[in-house]
């Protein structure tokens, strides 16, 4: 059971750093897609799937012992995929003023989705029980050092993941955009 922990662990970090790089840096700080009329619905499900991420991860990856918890995450992951699909339908027209999504960038995007949903996987492993025909919700997982290094780095990701469903809410309001392009345009880097 520990090895599942520790690829979830990975899995989790893994995301972390390519959505930041990603979530931040090429799609605020660089592009800017919140401010291009043609990349604004990107934005949008972007910000709806920076919203989702650390209630996932509070419902299902912290919050062992409630199995309504454990339903409103899987529910909420389910949300997750729809807006995903959405997201990636759209993306053509979104990037039109770039020439399309960068085929480096596509491939950003498949690894962190796939460490995204390979996290939660384990996840799922780990919470529910498959036996005798039966799956069972499992409600007390043994501590382990794995274990306590997977709800660590759980815990610490909420704030910088809470920030920037945060960030990406505030530039859809027109005053919090403009304090951001003001600030932006000083910066002649990056």
């Amino acid at each position: 059971m520990d090895i599942l922990f520790y690829l979830a662990t990975a899995s989790l970090i893994l995301f972390m750093l390519l959505a930041t790089y990603d979530g931040f840096y090429l799609h605020i700080w660089k592009y800017r897609l919140f401010d291009r009329e043609e990349s604004l619905f990107e934005h949008k499900t972007h910000t709806v799937r920076a919203i989702l991420f650390p209630l996932i991860v509070w419902l299902l990856f912290i919050n062992e012992t409630s199995f309504s918890f454990f339903l409103t995450g899987i529910a909420l992951v389910v949300i997750d995929i729809i807006v995903l699909g959405i997201d990636a339908y759209h993306e053509k027209e979104s990037r039109s003023f770039m020439g399309g999504l960068p085929k480096w960038e596509y491939i950003v995007h498949l690894f962190a989705n796939a460490f995204h949903f390979s996290a939660i996987i384990l996840v799922l492993a780990l919470r529910l029980d498959i036996s005798e025909g039966a799956m069972l919700f499992v409600d007390s997982i043994a501590v382990s050092q794995a274990n306590t290094l997977f709800q660590f780095v759980s815990v610490n990701v909420i704030p910088g993941a809470t920030i920037l469903a945060l960030l990406h809410f505030i530039l859809m309001l027109k005053k919090p955009k403009n304090i951001w392009l003001n600030y932006r345009s000083k910066v002649t880097c990056c």
